[in-house]
């Protein structure tokens, strides 16, 4: 007897093939529920290669291409769309061709920063009858909807807080200087930093679960402290990033660790506070905030007091990884099945409800 949820495989194209894309690759090849059908890539280099070797598994016989106008010519049902940056113009292209879009790059929550993008993605989704969800870890799950689901446990909430936890000394990135590690404190706080500007991106988190608490933001404020390293510390970024071999050392008395609050202000008070805490490590920093893994925390003020943390468990062998990339991935993949099937146009968290996640019992690792 064949399962009724595999009988008829959702088509689908992986769009850009980073750490995000990989891990989707994977489970599309291992999962009955889809056909991956065409793999677009941006490096030239990976440009006629298996899609199962650029996500570092078996051949799935589908072989990468950059060629956008092909694959827009495809009969697909839904575009994984997975680059660093999103544009739009891309994403909208796509929706036009009739194809949906589940997206980890955004746009992710209609905000005053993102009301421009969302008019045009609507319109395209409206011209290809074609329906459009981004997610992701964060924003996307830890930032949005975890939090609301929380909610729905508590009797009153006073605050709010959100709280993502990034420890390079356990997780090493191939951005550790992007983000500013390393910078003299001075210039650091003076200047304009990748966090700092990232504000955007968590607003729109914040925006979701106020709007999800029926409230309405009053305005959004924003700070940043710093700690500094007390030794040189070296790294050296993962093997399997894009960007292999990314080594460095930050100096002794540079910024070692950061913790930016994003704080949304409701009835004159501040109601949802995100934090984003990134540290070289605790043992290498003064003051030291004790961040502990790379981590999700979700505290509630109010009645009952409730915390939740997220994080990444150990592994057989007891080693521990961050299962961010994964996460991140699987966040939109496992929406896919109920974007497809949704009437045209944006699909928010809210108009998605409970997500069923499809073919993943028992499917690939």
């Amino acid at each position: 007897m064949v399962d009724a949820e595999v009988q008829v495989p959702y088509r689908v194209v992986q769009w850009a093939t980073g750490n995000v894309g990989k891990v989707a690759v994977r489970h599309f090849a291992g999962n009955p529920v889809f056909d991956l059908v065409a793999v677009l890539v941006f490096d030239a280099g990976k440009v006629g290669k298996d899609a199962g070797e650029i996500a570092g598994t078996e051949p799935v016989g589908v072989l990468a291409t950059d060629d956008v106008d092909a694959v827009l010519a495809l009969r697909a049902d839904c575009v994984m769309y997975s680059p660093i940056w999103a544009d739009v113009d891309a994403i909208c292209r796509i929706l036009r061709s009739g194809k949906n879009v589940v997206s980890t790059s955004g746009p992710f929550f209609r905000t005053d920063f993102t009301r421009a993008d969302f008019d045009r993605i609507e319109a395209a989704c409206q011209e290809g009858n074609s329906s459009y969800h981004g997610g992701g870890i964060h924003p996307g799950f830890a930032g949005d909807l975890l939090p609301l689901t929380m909610a729905r446990l508590a009797s009153r909430i006073d605050k709010l807080h959100i709280y993502e936890y990034v420890n390079f000394g356990t997780d090493p990135s191939k951005y550790i200087e992007l983000m500013g590690m390393g910078a003299d404190p001075e210039q650091f706080l003076a200047g304009p930093t990748l966090l700092g500007e990232s504000h955007p991106y968590f607003t729109q988190s914040i925006t979701e679960v106020v709007e999800g608490l029926g409230k309405t933001i009053e305005k959004v404020t924003r700070d940043v402290e710093i700690a500094v390293t007390t030794r040189d510390i070296g790294y050296e970024g993962p093997p399997d990033s894009d960007m292999p071999g990314a080594t460095g050392v930050i100096k002794a008395g540079t910024v070692g660790a950061q913790h930016h609050q994003w704080t949304a202000w409701v009835d004159g008070t501040p109601l949802v506070v995100c934090h984003a805490v990134y540290t070289m490590g605790d043992e290498a920093v003064e003051p030291n905030w004790n961040c502990g893994h790379t981590r999700y925390r979700i505290v509630i003020e109010g009645d009952p007091p409730t915390e939740l943390v997220l994080q990444g468990a150990a592994n057989p062998d007891g080693s521990h990884t961050h299962p961010g990339y994964i996460w991140t991935a699987m966040d939109v993949v496992n929406t896919i099945p109920a974007v497809c099937d949704a009437e045209p146009g944006i699909v928010t968290d809210f108009d998605l409800g409970l997500v069923r996640p499809r073919g993943i019992v028992g499917g690939p690792s």
